[in-house]
């Protein structure tokens, strides 16, 4: 559930949600084309490295064919194979079998000139005679590691030093992204200060003089002409009070007092009982006499006219609405169209709507949570597509 204290707070989390599916989004791409530019830049200062080396290895194979050469030439003077100090030799035949080794790497691979393996720089040449048998002559030098560690620290300063500049240079861009969404709520509840400063007099003076009318001594035709003045009243009456409450809430000033839900709640009912006349709504009430809440009586008045309001608004023709009150849980029920889980998770967020073929502002179950938030009370929903939807208000007692 999201619940927000006022638009600046709105716009800061609706900015903040954003915010962080582009930065992850980006910081993953950055990531990966920083770590292909890493890759790459390994491979080259590897492949670097290795040309270096061989020449020095070009150097240490030939002179270690030349000692092969002779002792070929002169097997019966000295009888062993060439052995060096600083490298590692080995030669095989054709059939690459080994015929002398004193190399501590011993997979070689034949289908490479030079290759690290094991911490070992191996180089591989092939005589130009088969001297002693040898068809492959291998070098083998340690790997000193130094390039690594210096290509290693390179990347890993280069890489951070890009990755903050990618992140600002993203944050920048974001914020021009997000520019246009933030303007136009803005716009939007400008639209809806000017509103309901424009909305007040005249529902003021239609309610009013509506009261004052005798419906008893009316005949039925004139009656039921009233009736829909006083549908309509009462529906922008109720449309005007989420809108001021939604612009005033961090301004208004809780007047809590112990009240008798039970009463309120029956009378809310009856307050819209002629909304739901028009859609043949009926109510089923189960209401626990004398259960009270110390609550502000206008915001939980406000609370109780949104959820019913929805729930004849979302109801089918001849539904019912279940409202169910006990010791400490409001049960408001209806049997109309339900919504999907998807929907569910994003119930509460101003100005969400989900079903097009209804009017309002998608602001009556931010209201509803924003009252929830401020008394903590636990709101529950569950809905199902085509059987209805059940909200539950749960409070400590």
């Amino acid at each position: 559930m999201l619940v927000l204290k006022s638009l600046d707070i709105d716009l800061t989390k609706s900015e903040a949600r954003t915010l962080l599916g582009f930065s992850l989004l980006y910081s993953f791409l950055v990531l990966v084309i920083i770590g292909g530019i890493s890759f790459t830049y390994y491979k080259f200062q590897k492949d670097l490295m290795l040309q270096e080396k061989r020449h020095i290895l070009q150097e240490y194979s030939n002179d270690f064919i030349f000692k092969i050469k002779d002792l070929h030439v002169n097997f019966d003077k000295y009888k062993f194979y060439p052995r060096v100090s600083h490298f590692n030799s080995a030669i095989f035949d054709s059939d690459k079998k080994l015929i002398f080794s004193t190399l501590k790497e011993k997979d070689i691979k034949f289908d490479k000139v030079t290759y690290i393996s094991n911490k070992m720089i191996h180089f591989i040449k092939e005589p130009e005679s088969y001297y002693l048998g040898a068809k492959y002559v291998i070098i083998e030098v340690p790997d000193e590691n130094l390039w690594f560690i210096r290509v290693k620290k390179e990347i890993i300063t280069y890489s951070l030093i890009a990755f903050v500049f990618m992140l600002i240079l993203g944050y920048f861009i974001s914020k021009l992204f997000l520019k246009p969404m933030r303007d136009a709520l803005h716009l939007l509840d400008g639209f809806i200060k000017d509103t309901t400063h424009e909305l007040n007099t005249p529902i003021s003076a239609i309610i009013t003089n509506i009261e004052m009318i005798d419906k008893d001594r009316l005949d039925e035709k004139l009656k039921r002409k009233i009736n829909r003045i006083d549908i309509g009243a009462k529906t922008i009456s109720n449309i005007y009070e989420d809108l001021t409450f939604l612009t005033l809430n961090n301004k208004i000033i809780s007047q809590n007092e112990k009240l008798n839900l039970s009463n309120i709640i029956e009378q809310r009912v009856e307050y819209f009982k002629s909304l739901a006349t028009i859609k043949k709504i009926n109510f089923i009430l189960n209401i626990k006499e004398d259960i009270y809440l110390n609550t502000d009586v206008k915001k939980i008045s406000k609370l109780i006219d949104n959820l019913i309001s929805n729930a004849i608004k979302y109801n089918k023709i001849a539904g019912t609405i279940t409202v169910i009150l006990n010791d400490n849980l409001l049960s408001i029920e209806d049997t109309g169209k339900g919504m999907s889980k998807e929907n569910l998770s994003n119930l509460f967020e101003r100005y969400s709507r989900f079903d097009k073929s209804v009017g309002g502002f998608g602001i009556g179950l931010n209201i509803v949570s924003l009252i929830a938030k401020e008394y903590n009370l636990d709101i529950k929903v569950e809905s199902e597509l085509t059987k209805g939807t059940k909200v539950e208000v749960i409070w400590q007692n």
